[in-house]
């Protein structure tokens, strides 16, 4: 295991807490107030959620909020209407269900005995100090695998013990806490299902050498590269391989690439993973501007090349470009339509089966669905997966028919010829001051004449909330009811406007016009 060299002492914040990056993102321990009441997100390790968490959430959310919960694209939870006067009952609730930070306490400082009144004063401060603390330490809890990983058949490492370590190491050192909220890892174990779309601070890609061993290839900024063709390079040192089958189209390889991204930079060991993304955290925070949020900015001012030399100064194996990296690419092609119906894993004779809430919305019943059907048929877990849909792990195979129709029951779509499966939706007017239109009933009537095969996002404004990546379509709210239509192409933003002031009946009859001219 390589050693972790310690950080100079004259870059280490004496106390995070004092330091924070200020944050608008909600959060478990902070919750943000929108339209609709205040948000509470929940962070998931790995996507992963227990039936009896999902139904601590359930009751929660019926408790203390409106009872609306949210898939994220980060495969998250987020509460929505939390009422006012609620919201310390609502966070000692999820706490008590283990959904909070590591560092923090069962309470986060909210319990516990009463302080005497000499007492109280001190008591309180302690109490502040503790909650900032356990609402940093929840900020940083931001890597992705796959919600696959460690099932899927074509995996070429189960990253989720990384996982927990990356996890781990986040909450463990003071100084991270000064990292955005929106600062994320991706550690792709070469899963078909996986998002390899949105971009990261930090990727990590597991790749198979000459020898067949496994490492790590990582980048900066961006997401691990994959070919079109799905025959490039797939092996570290240039040998070629045979793509993986798969059943729908091919994620990432129409991106819009990022050009403030690294591309694959060098490989490191499984076991220095940890090692190495401590180095680049630490790098980050060292080289930083104060307005600095994400390792995008480090890079407008400091080459890879110099971040990697920065970041050699924290630990003992050779972190220098990898010229035969250059034209690297994911050895797997990535197949988002595997998060519906039912597929095997690799383990003989056990299944996953997933479905896709309406826009990535539940209520309280639903989740107590879910949390019932895991039990009875699962592993007495769920996977949120960053698609906005719900995944269920180690089903036996005669009870598969039975999970695919209890899905649909609840109803979640499964199988990606359902329109629901092809559209995202940020909150809208209903839920956002921002947004200029109802964006998730425009999207409900756009699903009634929505064309086969098309993905569209409609945002209620330019901040693009519901998407981490670019959509092949998007719809961009002008006024209640209103849109200008954007098709992706290799520029900035949503891409080329192709029509103006449509409603969504006219967006319906544009986009069949142009999925016309384009086949």
């Amino acid at each position: 295991m390589s050693v972790l060299n310690p950080a100079s002492p004259s870059t280490v914040l004496p106390d995070a807490a004092s330091a924070l990056r200020p944050s608008a993102c909600p959060g478990l321990l902070r919750i943000v107030a929108a339209r609709d009441g205040g948000i509470c997100r929940i962070k998931l390790p790995g996507g992963e959620l227990s039936a009896a968490q999902a139904e601590a959430i359930a009751n929660a959310s019926a408790q203390h909020a409106a009872g609306a919960i949210e898939l994220t694209n980060r495969a998250n939870l987020q509460l929505r209407g939390v009422r006012a006067g609620h919201e310390a009952a609502l966070v000692a609730a999820l706490l008590d269900a283990g959904l909070g930070p590591s560092a923090a306490s069962g309470s986060a400082g909210m319990g516990g005995a009463a302080p005497t009144d000499s007492a109280a004063d001190d008591h309180d401060g302690d109490r502040n100090a503790h909650a900032l603390k356990a609402s940093a330490a929840d900020d940083v809890r931001n890597v992705m695998i796959s919600p696959t990983a460690g099932r899927d058949p074509s995996a070429l490492f189960d990253t989720r013990p990384l996982c927990t370590a990356l996890l781990a190491l986040l909450q463990s050192e003071a100084r991270f806490a000064a990292l955005s909220p929106k600062f994320a890892l991706l550690l792709d174990g070469g899963e078909r299902l996986a998002r390899v779309d949105h971009p990261h601070d930090v990727w990590l890609a597991a790749a198979q050498d000459s020898g067949g061993d496994v490492r790590f290839i990582f980048g900066l900024a961006g997401c691990p590269s994959v070919d079109a063709s799905a025959s490039a390079n797939t092996h570290i040192g240039g040998n070629s391989t045979s793509p993986s089958p798969s059943s729908g189209k091919a994620e990432g390889s129409s991106e819009k690439p990022h050009a403030d991204a690294t591309g694959a930079l060098a490989s490191v060991l499984p076991s220095q993973v940890p090692a190495l993304v401590r180095a680049l955290l630490h790098t980050f925070l060292d080289l930083a501007a104060a307005d600095a949020t994400r390792m995008r900015h480090l890079l407008d001012t400091h080459s890879a090349d110099a971040i990697l030399q920065h970041a050699q100064t924290y630990v003992d194996f050779p972190l220098t470009r990898d010229a035969t990296l250059a034209d690297w690419r994911r050895s797997t092609t990535a197949d988002a339509s595997l998060r519906l119906g039912a597929h095997t894993q690799r383990v003989a004779d056990t299944w996953h089966a997933g479905g896709q809430p309406p826009l990535g919305r539940i209520d309280a019943a639903t989740l107590h669905g879910l949390a019932a059907l895991a039990q009875q048929h699962g592993d007495g877990t769920l996977r949120i997966t960053p698609w906005q849909s719900v995944l269920l792990p180690d089903i036996r195979t005669p009870a598969v028919p039975a999970v695919l129709a209890a899905l649909n029951a609840l109803g979640l779509a499964c199988d990606s010829a359902d329109a629901m499966t092809r559209l995202i939706a940020c909150a809208g007017s209903t839920g956002c001051a921002k947004s200029l239109a109802d964006t998730k009933a425009d999207a409900l009537a756009l699903a009634k004449r929505l064309p086969a095969g098309v993905d569209v996002h409609l945002s209620g404004c330019p901040r693009s909330c519901a998407a981490a990546h670019c959509a092949p379509y998007t719809l961009l709210a002008a006024a209640p009811g209103i849109y200008d239509l954007f098709r992706r192409d290799q520029g900035p933003g949503f891409g080329q406007c192709v029509a103006r002031q449509l409603t969504v009946e006219q967006a319906a009859d544009t986009l069949a016009r142009l999925v016309r001219s384009d086949t």
